[in-house]
């Protein structure tokens, strides 16, 4: 039996014993796919895309790059630099090609369950004046409407600087998810503040 679960574990029953896969370790694969091979670039890569709708952290990168070598899922190149520490590139194997095609092909079970402390907020909302709740739904908005604009001019820089590269349809795929739910959480503020507003107004 295949369980999806909300953070980045798949959890497979196997008999009595529990096998525990990490989807960031795929993440990771999937961008040796692309021209990252340095775990520079692949920083980069997250900061610019990936974390925007899946969090790793700067100290996971390089024990995962590690642990996919050890695998031989991608191997190695070390180049010694003067002055600076070896640069190592890292290249994806058909070992690991296979792999990322296994799990890319399994399917999403559940949908994902957001922690969102707003809304945890405002389930408790008649603890605190309507002023309270507007300024915290304003906030929200704020910073909804940042994340909304850096989310278009992400997409704007992926259509000029590589529009023509076959990974780019699919990076915009997932920047229009992100422009798409960003704007039905703007909507849904502004609506909301507009029902504190007018309850406020009746009471």
């Amino acid at each position: 039996m295949l369980h999806l679960y909300q953070d980045d574990i798949y959890q497979i029953d196997v008999g009595e014993n529990m096998v525990k896969e990490n989807h960031t370790k795929y993440a990771i694969l999937g961008l040796l796919t692309t021209e990252c091979r340095t775990g520079y670039q692949i920083k980069q890569m997250i900061d610019g895309s990936l974390n925007h709708f899946w969090k790793i952290s700067y100290g996971q990168v390089y024990p995962i790059l590690k642990t996919l070598v050890e695998d031989g899922d991608a191997t190695v190149h070390e180049t010694e630099q003067e002055g600076k520490p070896n640069k190592k590139e890292y290249h994806i194997t058909q070992q690991g090609q296979n792999a990322l095609q296994v799990w890319i092909e399994k399917p999403v079970l559940e949908l994902p369950t957001e922690k969102n402390e707003l809304l945890l907020k405002l389930f408790f909302g008649r603890h605190q004046d309507a002023n309270t709740n507007l300024h915290l739904l304003e906030t929200y908005l704020t910073k909804l409407t940042e994340r909304y604009r850096t989310y278009e001019g992400i997409k704007t820089m992926i259509q000029q600087n590589y529009g023509q590269e076959e990974d780019a349809v699919f990076w915009i795929i997932t920047l229009d998810y992100g422009l798409m739910t960003t704007k039905a959480a703007m909507d849904w503020c502004k609506q909301t503040m507009d029902l504190i507003t007018n309850q406020r107004e009746d009471s």
